[in-house]
């Protein structure tokens, strides 16, 4: 849908753009396994390791040629993971969630696995769907975050906005996350189309402030028939409400919605 911006809206879409494309606030080294690129590290982040504790969990971290290079017995995805459980223990991993998310090469093709709370302090790329549920009117429904959620607790979201994991397809994590987030079936709501892409690359907060996110979300929109209401089955969203668009774009501007969501929403919008 195309809306005529503003200059107040106009400024406030390049800094969210600049908030989602920002270099590391420290140097960051390519992160390898079996001589793929996977993610990057922060310089001292092996040390805060220590080669002990990595060396009691089976691998090693060993810097070649400005890259650093994951060692050990196994495969990928039993390395990789087994430097998850290292981070967990010490402290350098991001929330928990037993689920494992896709490791790609540069081409996308998937070479591993590895816990969700490992991917920001790697630096490993994500993958992520957003959902914009649309009234017959024209209004939307939109999601606050549960206070106990790891990132941007009780900010407010799209729909339903959530990874894809490994075991998903992209139709099924947003089959998945809409029925999760939101109580709705994909096959009961109208208009169901592909939106587009946004993309983040910025630093995280996980790991102590080593984080950094990259994450290409695919969104989506889809019409929420007025018989259908919004309710929430994994206890990760507080409450639903309707918005008229005008409602949507102050609460937008206010700083209302996780940055994830103003760029999905601004996109919807096409501004």
């Amino acid at each position: 849908m195309k809306q005529q911006t503003t200059p107040p809206q106009q400024q406030w879409l390049q800094a969210q753009q600049a908030m989602a494309s920002r270099h590391p606030l420290r140097l960051r080294q390519p992160l390898c396994i079996d001589e793929q690129q996977i993610g990057s590290i922060e310089a001292d982040f092996a040390r805060k390791l220590g080669a002990d504790l990595l060396a009691a969990h089976g691998i090693a971290l060993r810097l070649q040629a400005g890259q650093w290079r994951l060692e050990g017995q196994g495969g990928a995805t039993d390395k990789l993971n087994r430097l998850a459980q290292a981070m967990r223990s010490a402290g350098l991993a991001g929330a928990w969630r037993n689920e494992q998310l896709a490791v790609c090469d540069a081409q996308g093709r998937q070479l591993a696995t590895v816990e969700r709370g490992a991917v920001r302090p790697l630096g490993i790329a994500t993958r992520a769907v957003h959902l914009v549920g649309v009234c017959a009117d024209g209004a939307l429904w939109v999601q606050q975050r549960a206070e106990n959620k790891a990132n941007n607790p009780g900010m407010w979201d799209t729909l339903m906005g959530g990874m894809v994991s490994a075991a998903d397809s992209l139709a099924e994590a947003l089959a998945r996350e809409t029925w999760e987030e939101a109580g709705l079936r994909v096959a009961e709501l109208g208009e169901l189309r592909h939106g587009g892409e946004v993309v983040f690359a910025r630093p995280s907060d996980e790991a102590e402030g080593q984080g950094y996110m990259v994450e290409r979300i695919d969104w989506f929109s889809a019409l929420v028939p007025d018989a259908l209401r919004p309710a929430n089955q994994d206890g990760e969203v507080q409450r639903f409400e309707r918005l008229d668009l005008a409602e949507v774009q102050s609460w937008m501007l206010q700083g209302y919605f996780t940055p994830e969501a103003s760029l999905v929403l601004a996109a919807y919008m096409d501004w």
